[in-house]
């Protein structure tokens, strides 16, 4: 068993045992002024190790460590008023034992979504089309007739052409005769009209992408006409990463800079910790988890997301293991 594999078996019931939920969406920057460029830009190495001399950040790092975080007086005065302190430590020393090795164990072993992906990934041979699919089904996932993992198993199942040309016209053919997702299919239909952009983009202008995911960000929100922090375009940059990893070969840890997406079972568990309803406060408060624990907001994400869910696959690798039943009970 991996350090990895124990650290997550270890330290993920802590989550669920004594932590909480949030809603909506709102931005707020981390304090972390360092942190313009969270990714690796050596796109020439097979590096799987987050933690080395090409990696522009510095201070992403695994946080494994025996030292007990507590919040002070001397943290963020706004937000340490809003929430519940007891169970916030608690939290963010969980996310900080389990650190950024932990969220990507999860994310590629847990997450059902990577698992689709991954199908996909071996099926289609046009990547750079496999990358663009993904950035477009992400704009899409909202208001979804299914959940999360069952929407990305249609459509990583789904049989798509190697053609490139027309992806934007196929993708709505694929959404209107989905099952998962039925619910405002007109307003999606034009959100996805307003990807055209991604027609022009080449594997290695998809590439420059992944060594900078705000640049991602950026250009979906302008052209969307969305926030930056809005949920879909925040959530299609995580999703855009899954595929990334496999197209090339080789890891980027998410920036701090890109916040979480605030869907329904974010949300939930964000209550359990703020009092407070504004969409700046939720993104404040986990931006605030994000700079103690050392873990960026995508990867908190991924902590929490599938465990938070009823998916009977993810259900099942919980019950493999006597810690992990903790967890359903």
């Amino acid at each position: 068993m991996t350090d990895i594999n124990k650290n997550f078996k270890n330290n993920t019931i802590n989550v669920f045992n004594n932590t909480s939920s949030i809603n909506n969406e709102g931005i707020c920057k981390t304090n972390n002024g360092n942190n313009k460029n969270n990714n690796n830009t050596n796109s020439n190495k097979n590096n799987n190790n987050f933690n080395n001399k090409n990696n522009k950040n510095k201070d992403i790092k695994n946080n494994n460590t025996n030292n007990i975080y507590k919040i002070s007086n001397d943290d963020n005065s706004y937000i340490i008023k809003k929430i519940d302190i007891e169970k916030t430590n608690k939290l963010i020393n969980t996310i900080k034992d389990l650190g950024i090795d932990g969220s990507r164990y999860i994310e590629e072993n847990i997450d059902m979504q990577y698992s689709y992906l991954k199908e996909l990934h071996n099926k289609l041979s046009n990547k750079s089309k496999f990358l663009k699919l993904i950035i477009i089904n992400g704009i899409a996932s909202y208001q979804l007739s299914t959940t999360g993992e069952n929407w990305w198993k249609e459509f990583s199942q789904h049989n798509w052409t190697d053609e490139e040309d027309n992806i934007i016209d196929e993708y709505i053919t694929f959404l209107k005769n989905s099952k998962g997702n039925r619910r405002l299919l007109e307003g999606k239909i034009k959100r996805i009209k307003k990807l055209s952009f991604l027609n022009n983009l080449s594997i290695n202008d998809l590439k420059e992408y992944y060594d900078n995911m705000e640049n991602l960000r950026n250009d979906l929100a302008e052209n969307l006409g969305s926030k930056k922090e809005g949920k879909t375009v925040v959530f299609a940059v995580k999703m855009f990463g899954y595929g990334s990893r496999m197209v090339f070969k080789y890891f980027n840890p998410y920036p701090f800079t890109i916040d979480i997406p605030l869907d329904s079972r974010i949300n939930k568990f964000t209550e359990r910790f703020l009092n407070s309803n504004k969409q700046s406060d939720k993104l404040r408060f986990w931006n605030f988890v994000s700079e103690k624990t050392g873990v960026p907001p995508l990867h908190i994400d991924s902590i929490l997301w599938s465990a938070l869910g009823k998916s009977k696959n993810v259900i099942d690798k919980l019950k493999s293991n006597e810690k992990y039943r903790k967890l359903l009970k």
